[in-house]
Formats: C-alpha cells, sequence, structure tokens
C-alpha cells in the first residue's frame, strides 16, 4: 500500500524533478510551501510510480508527475479505504478535473472556492508598473525613490534581519492574537531558517540604512516566478509597491509571469491583490468520490 511520511528538507532532491513533470503554476505544487507549512495543514508525502503525492490532513492534492492515472486512483483509493478517510482531492488544476471528467464521468463531484485561486500577473507588468490602471502604483514609487532608500539581494550576511523584521513585524501586528497571523509568520519562518537549503532567492528593502521589506521567492515553473513572502513596515508610504516593484525587476526577468499565490478570503489581501490586475487567476478545484456511481475502477 502507499507509504506516506512527513515531509522533509532532505525530499526536495527527489519531490522536485516529479513537479516539474507536470509544471503546474498552483502554489500547493511547490516544494517550499509544503515544507513550511506542513505542521499548519499536516501535510504528508509520498511517492507512487512518476507521482508525487501529498496528502493536506485527510485531503489527497492531485498528484504531479506521470504514470499509469488507473493505478494512481486505485492505489489512492486502496489506500483511503483501509484508513478509514473520504477519497477526495484538493486544488486540483483545471486540466486534472477536466480528465477526470473526461475518463470517469459521473465517478466524481466537482466544487471550488475563488478563495484558493492564485493571482497571476504579466512580469512586464509588475516590473514597469505601465499604463492608466497602474497609475497609483507608480505614484507610491516615485514618492518612495525619493527617501535614502537602497535595495539588496538576501544574503548569509544579512539575513538575520530578515529573522528579526519578521519578528518585529508580528509584534506590530498582534499576531499572538490571531492563529491566521500566527501560522504565517511561523511558515515565514520557517523559510528564513531554510532559506538557502530551498533555493529561494530575495531581496531588502532599506530606508536610512534600516530594514523596512523583505521578500522572497522561487521559480514555480518554466514560465513563473512565485513571491512566497511579502513584508514590510508602514513607517513610509509605498514600501510594499516599492518592494514588490524591486522583486520583479530583480528577479523575473525571462519568466513570463509572477504569481501572488491566493488571498484565503482575506478582504484586505484580495484588494491588495486585484490592484494590481492579474492577467489571469489559476482556478483550484476539489473532487469526491462517488461511491457505487460512474465508470468502475
Amino acid at each position: 500500500m502507499l507509504e506516506l511520511k512527513k515531509i522533509e528538507l532532505s525530499d526536495k532532491q527527489w519531490i522536485d524533478p516529479l513537479l516539474k513533470l507536470s509544471d503546474f503554476r498552483g502554489c500547493e505544487y511547490n516544494f517550499t510551501n509544503n515544507f513550511v507549512w506542513s505542521g499548519v495543514y499536516n501535510i504528508t508525502v509520498g511517492r507512487f510510480q512518476d507521482f508525487y503525492v501529498s496528502k493536506h490532513g485527510n485531503c489527497f492534492v492531485f498528484p504531479a508527475g506521470k504514470g499509469d492515472t488507473d493505478a494512481l486512483l486505485s492505489e489512492l483509493k486502496n489506500y483511503c479505504d483501509s484508513t478509514g478517510i473520504p477519497f477526495e482531492f484538493c486544488s486540483m488544476d483545471i486540466k486534472d478535473k477536466q480528465m477526470l471528467e473526461q475518463r470517469y464521468p459521473g465517478m466524481f463531484t466537482f466544487d471550488t472556492s475563488e478563495d484558493l485561486y492564485d493571482y497571476v500577473y504579466q512580469s512586464q507588468s509588475l516590473a514597469t508598473l505601465g499604463g492608466k490602471k497602474l497609475h497609483s502604483k507608480r505614484n507610491y514609487i516615485n514618492r518612495f525613490k525619493q527617501l535614502n532608500w537602497s535595495f539588496e539581494d538576501i544574503t548569509p550576511d544579512n539575513i538575520d534581519e530578515c529573522k528579526q523584521m519578521s519578528l518585529e513585524w508580528c509584534r506590530r501586528n498582534d499576531c499572538d492574537k490571531s492563529e491566521d497571523k500566527s501560522e504565517e509568520m511561523c511558515a515565514v519562518g520557517i523559510g528564513l531558517e531554510h532559506f538557502f537549503d530551498l533555493g529561494l532567492v530575495g531581496g531588502i528593502l532599506r530606508v536610512d540604512g534600516r530594514i523596512q521589506a523583505f521578500s522572497y521567492g522561487e521559480q514555480q515553473c518554466s514560465d513563473t516566478f512565485v513571491t512566497h513572502v511579502e513584508k514590510a513596515f508602514t513607517d513610509y508610504d509605498g514600501a510594499y509597491p516599492m518592494i514588490n516593484y524591486m522583486m520583479a525587476n530583480r528577479f523575473c526577468k525571462g519568466l513570463e509571469y509572477i504569481s501572488r499565490e491566493e488571498d484565503m478570503g482575506e478582504e484586505n489581501l484580495r484588494k491588495a491583490k486585484k490592484s494590481y490586475h492579474p492577467c489571469f487567476m489559476v482556478e483550484k478545484f476539489s473532487a469526491v468520490y462517488n461511491a457505487g456511481k460512474g465508470q468502475s475502477e
């Protein structure tokens, strides 16, 4: 039977090649996200043929990779039957949803939630902020540039400043009073602690030599950079637009798109992400197995 285990940093060496086989943009198909959020979402992982299998709680993310899909579904269903959990998928890419509908008609019931859709932007748009729609962002950038500011890559010499800023950001934003914020900043901290082993890249924004913002991410797939984290103090107007602008210019050249992941239904986050006018959203679907219905296995 399929064996699943808690994800470890050393698993990156076999998981990344399987993720590349599918080349998905969805943020669930990313080793860093699976690793840093594993404690919050109880993520366990395993391998079946050349499929990367990850389970978030009691729900499987539809596996990335390649192999015999019939055998894969049979293996996953047997696992669910033997462990007494429902056979269901979460955060499924639209192509896999369509594949299940065509190959196994009536076997699954599908649902979706825009709270989980990833926001994807043209890299050139975020790097230039051109056009009328982004005029207000350019104004923030121009005002910020009047300050004594600087931008630099995150390196072994300055990453501790990011860790300290993360703690201070938590203090200023009352993370101890919000489970969601506390969990998020725990994931941010894990990312910073293993930053270089995870292959992350990022930048620090300073004013008068003092850190005001940091951000980090990595290449998600063949044409997309994903921004995992973006944190700024509000001491100076425009710190968030500026770190976003600098990241796009520093790390996203040669890649067509930038993903800023989902908003999780948070109103302020949704407003901020929409204000940059995404060129499209990565739709995601859930699928629940209908016992005794549809095509037989």
